[in-house]
């Protein structure tokens, strides 16, 4: 039987990855922030792009897409994948519903921004389910 009292440099290393500490677990959401961030460029570009048939639009949607599933995938190292995804797609989602009429001919009505409200809400809530002390009483 293995002694797992004084486990070996490389399982200690996995051990922790899988009990990541809070600072970890605070960049991680910063990286996820920035991904949404990203996610809002991409789809403000691929808008501007016009089906990609405007060049520079297309480029600038390119490289934001390739940073944000970058980024989005580091973020996801840590975080849960459902809760990381849904935040992810709400950032973009939200952001480009809000940004989208500066750039673009586009209308931003109550009703729209009330249920953008709720989108807010909802990622603010599935960040919260994401506390470190609800992880320990599962």
């Amino acid at each position: 039987m293995p002694d797992t009292t004084n486990p070996e440099p490389e399982e200690r290393t996995r051990m922790s990855t899988n009990h990541p500490t809070s600072g970890h677990r605070a960049r991680a959401w910063l990286v996820l922030l920035l991904a949404g961030a990203f996610e809002i460029g991409y789809a403000l570009c691929v808008g501007g792009s016009q089906g990609f048939t405007v060049l520079s639009w297309s480029l600038a949607a390119v490289v934001f897409f390739l940073l944000t599933l970058f980024a989005l995938s580091v973020a996801l190292r840590t975080i849960d994948v459902g809760i990381g995804y849904a935040v992810w797609a709400g950032i973009g989602a939200v952001g480009a519903a809000l940004l989208g009429p500066v750039f673009f001919a586009e209308t931003l009505t109550p009703v729209k921004a009330l249920w953008l409200t709720v989108i807010i809400a909802g990622v603010v809530w599935l960040k919260l389910s994401d506390a470190p002390e609800q992880r320990r009483t599962r």
